[in-house]
């Protein structure tokens, strides 16, 4: 039904808890905020960061702005390192393009540390495509990153699905008339995900391989 494959970044190819955590922190600490514990932190992996520093913190305008480059500071030197590939992504990538599978990216990150991310684990050539938010704050919106994608690359909506851990993901695809799979090992919960329009909710990696590769019964 589809060959045109839309990944999330975080939290559904990498799990990049530490370095999005530390970089907040240090966001946090410049601004002169107590900054809680990592874990509580954790919902700030998905979303624009504009949107949670306004959200969590109150920071608009000049403010938010500032926020935003002590983040930027930490992760553009230290914090896009601090990142894993989820187990058997690789495998799964390997296998859908040798089963005919275009891939692309779609991340709210700026498309410029995507690249180097995507560059560092060897990743970036499983993809046809990536799409990211700019520095500017251009394409802030994950519906606005999928409908870039679509757009430069050309893409048959009826043959696309979003695949994301967040809510995000899901509104973005639907906004874009396409398809939506949510993943449940990443930062969403079941209760989001399951709150908005999936084709399918996917528990692990492995899952997600056979939702695709395993011929139907």
């Amino acid at each position: 039904m589809y060959n045109h494959l839309l990944f999330d970044l975080d939290g559904t190819l990498t799990d990049p808890k530490e370095g999005i955590t530390n970089s907040i922190v240090h966001a946090l600490h410049k601004m002169e905020i107590t900054a809680p514990a990592h874990n509580e932190l954790v919902h700030f992996i998905g979303p624009p960061l504009k949107d949670s520093f306004e959200k969590d913190y109150g920071l608009y305008g000049d403010d938010n702005m500032r926020a935003l480059k002590f983040y930027r500071e930490y992760f553009a030197d230290q914090g896009l390192y601090e990142n894993i590939v989820y187990p058997g992504i690789e495998d799964l990538l390997n296998s859908l393009k040798e089963n005919g599978y275009h891939l692309y990216v779609a991340t709210s990150k700026p498309i410029d540390y995507a690249k180097i991310i995507l560059d560092h684990f060897s990743l970036s050539h499983y993809f046809d495509g990536i799409a990211g938010s700019e520095l500017n704050g251009t394409r802030n919106q994950k519906s606005d990153v999928i409908q870039h994608l679509i757009e430069e690359f050309e893409l048959p909506q009826k043959k696309c699905v979003m695949i994301g851990d967040r809510k995000h993901d899901l509104i973005g695809a639907e906004l874009n008339q396409i398809d939506a799979i949510g993943v449940l090992y990443g930062y969403g919960s079941s209760e989001e995900l399951s709150s908005y329009p999936a084709v399918a909710l996917i528990t692990d990696v492995a899952s997600l391989k056979s939702y695709f590769l395993e011929p139907e019964v």
